[in-house]
């Protein structure tokens, strides 16, 4: 054992004594069910002129300490911020005075007491009474340094909030952005719906679901994938605008922007199409930018980044065009765009059609140009299996998807309402899981015999929201803006 870690168990073991005396002399801190705070530290700087010499009560945790004698101060934290504590002998008395050596860093304790001014200037309590709320038996990071190992910082999300205030913002203001989407779809009379998570087929998007098993109907279910499905069906039944926020679940990599568990919201309007569906992307996006930082133009590490409607239209084939000189108009046959696609060094799998490569060019020659905000349209319908072709060429589709900072933030269509065409893309989309693609979709007979009871001309769309989070609050991964991401434990081999 290393001499650090002897001094961090010895430590802990005083945290431990201390915690002992205190109940011995009947002052176990983990019997006290409540403390009456009448302000938050930040009401208390902002409103000094008016509460200077009343008295006020707060709660926190201990964050520093010093003393000089028979005069004490500590830095309180709570909710809101911190506020300077201090302790004179003479006001609380010597009896509860030598009771704060029974303190540490960490601690949570009650205060109450006059707001003045020190001679520094700095607004402070005069504490008249302190008490002990919670015992903190643990040690918190040194103050100078913080807690900066990320994997631990994500592990011990509770102590990374404590140590690091910034990380708090941000998650301050992700409730802020997620309050505001809501706001703009609300105010324009969407109506915000719950969907089942446990799903017998997992449908909505290509990609592979997490598996779990009902006991008593001895059935395999699926966490979502996508909410889609359920949603169209609502508005089979007859509502005209439908949303929903939530959890989804793909069962794919982690990295900076993927997160097996993540946030996603998904809307349905009737009678709208993919074109309405962009002006609604850029309008809300804008909207959230002005509403929670009050400006449509943000810097996100380094990157000026303008959200500022209307964004830059670009179809799938002419974003190929422009960044890879090939022009698949002039494209017709599955063997012309494989011969291509080998030429370009991209990997072919037998059942890649004129489409898929098409996708695939683009995914990999054109998304890491489009830093600024960019609707690419009319994918081929190989990859959408849920968007109405476009009339003026069935190989492709009335889709869009919206790019911000090279990343996918939404995904959207004019949806597929012709129950024959789905069904024979549902039997195609089959055919490829049998040919071993885990993330085709798998066949849906009740969305099937939906769309036969009838589905009216509809835009649909999804925005990725912790993606969405990530630019707006100039976050580097998603791992920072979500409170407890998915994290491998501790022990476990590689």
């Amino acid at each position: 054992m290393s001499g650090t870690e002897e001094n961090i168990n010895e430590m802990l073991m005083i945290r431990r004594e201390k915690l002992k005396e205190l109940i011995e002399m009947g002052e176990n801190p983990f019997l006290i069910e409540k403390y009456d705070c009448t302000h938050h530290s930040i009401t208390i700087k902002d409103n000094f002129e008016e509460l200077e010499e009343k008295t006020v009560s707060v709660a926190g945790r201990i964050m520093s300490r010093r003393g000089h004698g028979k005069v004490s101060f500590m830095d309180l934290q709570d909710g809101k911020g911190r506020i300077q504590i201090f302790v004179k002998m003479d006001a609380i008395g010597e009896e509860a005075y030598n009771k704060l050596n029974l303190l540490d860093i960490g601690d949570i304790v009650g205060a109450k007491g006059e707001v003045f001014k020190t001679r520094t200037g700095e607004v402070s309590i005069r504490a008249k009474e302190m008490i002990l709320l919670t015992k903190s038996l643990q040690i918190l990071p040194e103050k100078f340094h913080g807690l900066k190992d990320q994997d631990l910082r994500y592990r011990q999300r509770y102590v990374d909030l404590i140590v690091n205030p910034e990380v708090k913002e941000t998650f301050i203001l992700r409730s802020k952005i997620i309050k505001a989407v809501r706001e703009y779809l609300d105010d324009r009379e969407f109506l915000e719906v719950d969907t089942p998570i446990l799903n017998t087929i997992a449908g909505g998007a290509n990609a592979r679901p997490f598996v779990t098993h009902h006991n008593t109907l001895d059935l395999d279910m699926y966490l979502r994938i996508a909410n889609e499905l359920y949603l169209k069906r609502l508005i089979v039944g007859g509502f005209d605008k439908v949303y929903e926020m939530g959890r989804m679940f793909r069962n794919e990599g982690m990295s900076y922007k993927h997160n097996p568990e993540f946030t996603n919201i998904e809307l349905y309007q009737a009678y709208a199409d993919y074109e309405d569906m962009m002006k609604l992307t850029e309008e809300l996006i804008a909207y959230v930018a002005e509403k929670t930082f009050g400006s449509t133009k943000i810097n996100y590490q380094g990157k000026e980044i303008d959200l500022t409607p209307p964004w830059r239209r670009l179809s799938m084939i002419d974003a190929i065009k422009e960044y890879v000189g090939i022009d698949f108009n002039t494209i017709d046959t599955d063997e012309e765009a494989i011969e291509v696609a080998k030429a370009k060094g991209l990997d072919i799998e037998p059942s890649m059609k004129r489409g898929h490569i098409i996708s695939e060019m683009f995914e990999e020659f054109c998304e890491q140009h489009l830093i600024q905000p960019t609707f690419i349209t009319h994918h081929p319908v190989e990859v959408s299996p849920l968007a109405k072709r476009n009339p003026d060429d069935p190989r492709l589709t009335n889709r869009f998807e919206a790019f911000i900072n090279t990343w996918e933030i939404a995904n959207a269509f004019s949806e597929l309402n012709d129950p024959i065409d789905q069904k024979e893309r549902f039997i195609e989309q089959a055919k490829q899981r049998e040919a071993g693609d885990v993330e085709a979709h798998m066949m849906d007979m009740d969305f099937v015999n939906a769309l036969e009871v009838g589905l009216p001309p509809t835009g649909g769309l999804g925005i990725g929201i912790d993606r969405l989070i990530i630019i707006l609050t100039n976050q580097p991964t998603i791992r920072d803006v979500i409170l407890f991401p998915t994290m491998k434990p501790i022990g476990e081999d590689e």
